[in-house]
């Protein structure tokens, strides 16, 4: 298991078109994908389940991986969400 704490840097936070690719990313991978907010955790695979936890920029998350390719998940989506 894998676990990022990260400052979300993305314009915006996670909203519609942004969660749709971070979606995208976490979904092309094997391992589960968790984001963790405010003792709030959502399938991060979930469109519904990522714009329930209303992440904005500036807030603090935790993506959590665990499985076979959990670590290459962490770091993509780390570097998707650090993104200026």
């Amino acid at each position: 298991m894998v676990e990022k704490d990260i400052v979300v840097k993305i314009d915006g936070g996670l909203q519609s078109k942004t969660a749709a690719v971070f979606i995208q990313k976490a979904s092309s991978y094997k391992c589960s994908v968790w984001v963790e907010k405010d003792e709030r955790k959502a399938n991060a695979k979930s469109l519904l389940g990522l714009l329930s936890l209303v992440i904005d920029k500036g807030d603090r998350i935790k993506v959590i991986t665990e499985g076979s390719d959990e670590e290459a998940a962490a770091n993509e989506l780390e570097k998707y969400l650090t993104f200026k």
